[in-house]
Parts: structure tokens; sequence; C-alpha cells
């Protein structure tokens, strides 16, 4: 028997070897990143989100490893690609910080390359070249994983530079309209100084005479009020968003009543809907002890239904609390659900695709498990890639205004919080956000 002959029969054994013991490498790999006190996020998940496509990617590694000299197939070589792509967008989704995504890479790889060289200890007749390249096929798969998953924060943060800079577009929109009213007021203003004797004599009588002069006052006064207002709240949020990114933002974690901070909001928000000519209503536990940080949460909470009211002309919004069903993590969740139009192609629209597109992902893989009996707190879960949704259509830029700067906010702070955040929207349907916090953080 050739040299490569016999590495190319020890590698397909190898390869079922490693199908055999996924279950226990995934253990593994997630009990290494708890051991890392740096690395919080990923505790607030159920075992299937965790795991998410890693499961698909080592059988993928495997399938390498049986194809071996040839290559993996086309069709095979797509799948992985988009896997890992997938997984990346879902960990940014989940809020996982990119260092700890890589990082998280990195344990993968210590962890198959500890059953490796297991594998080689208790078979002393494995070749040196066959293990040789096995470590080479699985750091090839791992630089791709961590370049994909790369590739897909830096897409990420460029669709919310570009949301940001469509605020700032629009900001200075509303200062050009400021001083187009104000000259339009100084060259009425000129125009009715020509026909008087002196300078003084007209401005006294054009400012006690209101049928000259009120209307036109009264009307950029009002332009002047609303713009300064919408100028003002912008540059809170942009302030809040600089923050964030700038890591200025820390969490601070302590014991609170989830349901008690969100039925006073209730309360208090809900004049502000009905001046709109919307209802607030608001349903879950009426108590509900968690760790967090009350005052982000409220924020998050906050944030998400202001925008509701913006955007929905008709109907309600609807607030609702409740703890996780997961049986090997605790979560609690608060959703809130609009009757709006649904949120379209405008500004905002990568963010908010992007969301839909992993949270589509999640569900998949959260019913294919369950479909398959393999619920999240077992051992083994099941994954299907997830399908890329098409974009919904695009709708005016002023019914938009407002998304991405809105969403990155919530979405950074979720981060901030080891928090999920999902959402389902479709045209003329309305949309819902949802939230899933930890119920305790590491100390």
């Amino acid at each position: 028997m050739n040299t490569e002959h016999k590495t190319q029969e020890q590698l397909a054994t190898l390869a079922e070897h490693l199908r055999v013991r996924r279950v226990a490498i995934l253990r593994e790999w997630r009990a290494t990143v708890d051991r890392d006190p740096d690395l919080t996020t990923g505790s607030a998940l159920s075992r299937t989100l965790f795991n998410d496509h890693i499961p698909d990617i080592l059988d993928s590694f495997s399938r390498r490893l049986q194809a071996w000299p040839e290559e993996i197939n086309a069709q095979e070589q797509g799948q992985e690609d988009e896997g890992m792509t997938a997984h990346g967008l879902h960990r940014w989704q989940q809020g996982f910080r990119l260092r700890e995504l890589t990082r998280e890479w990195g344990y993968l790889q210590l962890c198959v390359v500890d059953e490796l060289e297991s594998y080689a200890r208790a078979h002393p007749e494995v070749e040196p070249a066959t293990l040789a390249t096995a470590l080479r096929a699985l750091t090839h798969l791992c630089v791709a994983g961590v370049s994909d998953s790369v590739e897909q924060y830096w897409q990420l943060q460029q669709a919310e530079a570009a949301g940001r800079l469509q605020e700032l577009e629009q900001a200075v929109a509303t200062v050009n309209e400021i001083e187009t009213a104000r000259a339009a007021g100084w060259h009425q203003a000129a125009h009715d100084l020509r026909g008087g004797v002196t300078v003084v004599s007209v401005a006294t009588s054009l400012l006690n005479d209101d049928e000259v002069q009120e209307p036109e006052r009264r009307q950029s006064a009002a332009i002047l009020q609303k713009s300064v207002s919408s100028l003002h709240t912008m540059l809170d949020n942009l302030i809040d968003l600089a923050r964030l990114d700038a890591g200025q933002e820390q969490r601070t974690v302590a014991p609170f009543d989830a349901a008690a901070l969100l039925g006073d909001f209730c309360l208090i928000m809900q004049p502000v809907a009905q001046t709109h000519g919307l209802s607030l209503e608001c349903e879950g536990p009426g108590s509900l002890p968690v760790e967090g940080d009350r005052a982000k949460v409220h924020r998050i909470v906050q944030n998400l239904v202001l925008n509701a009211i913006k955007y929905t002309p008709r109907g309600g919004i609807n607030v609702r609390w409740e703890t996780s069903q997961e049986s090997d993590t605790r979560r609690w969740m608060v959703s809130v659900q609009d009757t709006g139009s649904g949120f379209n192609g405008a500004l905002g629209a990568s963010v908010m695709n992007r969301l839909r597109v992993a949270t589509q992902g999640a569900q998949q893989i959260e019913a294919t498990a369950v479909a398959e009996g393999t619920s999240s707190n077992q051992d083994e879960p099941a994954v299907t890639l997830a399908s890329q949704s098409p974009y919904l259509p695009s709708s005016p830029l002023q019914e938009q205004v407002g998304e991405g700067i809105g969403l990155s906010i919530v979405k950074g702070l979720c981060d901030l919080m080891d928090a999920t955040l999902e959402v389902e929207t479709s045209r003329g349907q309305g949309s819902t956000f949802r939230v899933t916090f930890p119920c305790s953080y590491p100390q």
C-alpha cells in the first residue's frame, strides 16, 4: 500500500471518529468558552442557539478529510460558506462582540486539536503525515470561519454608518429649511422697509402690524420650534451612539423587578400613545425578579416603544414580558409589537434586513431541533442553514427617517447587556421586536 493510499484510509477513519465524537467536542467547546471570564454572552444562550451552525461546520471538516486528496464539491463548499456567514450574522444578532467571536473560534480549534491528538495517542499506527494533513485542513477551516465572521461584522458596521449618514443628511436638510424660512422673512421685511421713511419707523410698524407680518412670523416660529425639537432628539441619539461606539457605556448589574419596571413605563407612556390616537397595552407576570442594568433595559424598551409610536399611524402597541421556556438556561424576554406598516427598504434597511435574516435563521434552527426531537436541553442539536430572505419593497424616505440610528442604539445596548435582538416584520402588518436577556450575569 502506497503512502498516499494509506493516508487516505486513515483520514477516512479519523473523519468517522470525529462524526461520532461531535457531541462531545461541542460540549467541551462550550465548557471551555464558559471557563473564560471575559466571554459572557454565550452563557445566556440555549445549547441549540450557542452551537448554531458549528455542528454543520464540523461535519464539513469530516467531509474534507473523507474526500482527501480531492476537494469537496462546489455545493458542499457553498453550504460551508453560507454556514460560516450565517454563524457570524447570528453572533452579531445575539450580542457577541467581535473579540468574543474570534476567541470562540480559537477555542473551537483548540478543542478539535485536542481531539485529534487524543486520537493519535490512542492509535499509534496513525502516520504523522495523516495528523499533519488533518491539522492543516482544520486550520484552513477555522481561518475561513474567522475571516467570514469578521467580514460580516465589517458589512454590518458599514450598514450602520450608512444609516447615520442618512440621519446627518436629514439634519442638514432641516437646518436648510430653517435658513430658507428665515431668509424669506428677511426678504419680506426688506421689501416692506422700502416703502417706509426710516428703518426704525418701518421696523416698528411691521412688528405691530398683524395683518402684514404675523402669518409669516407664526409660520417661521412653528417651523423653527419643530425643527429645533427634531434636531435636539437627533443630536441626543448621535451622542448616545457615539458613547456606545467609544465603549464609554458600561453595564451596572443589580437585582430588580422587570415586571414593575415595564408596568410603570407603560403607565407613563399611555398618555403619549393616546395623543397619537394609539392604544398601548402591556401584559406579563406581576413579578419578574431578574439581574441586569435597570436603566439600560428601560432605554431599550423606551426606544422601541417610541419608534413604534412614530411609525404606527393607527391601531396600537403591545408590550409583553415573560420568562424563557428554555430548560438549560434562564432567560427573560420583552417584546414590543405594533400595528404599523412594517419596516421597508430605506434608512436602516441593511441593519433591519440582517436582523430579519438572523431571526429567521435562529427560528429555523430551533424549529428543526423541536421537529426532530432534539430540543435545546439535549446534547445533539439539529441545524439547518438559514435561507436568505428577499428585502421588503421600498417605501418613501419620509416614512423611514430614524430607523438606522434608532436600531443602532438598541442593538448597541443589547450587545452591552448580552441580549439577543430579533425582529419580525412584514409590509402592512406591523413589526414585533423581541429582546431576550439573561436572568443573571457571571460575577
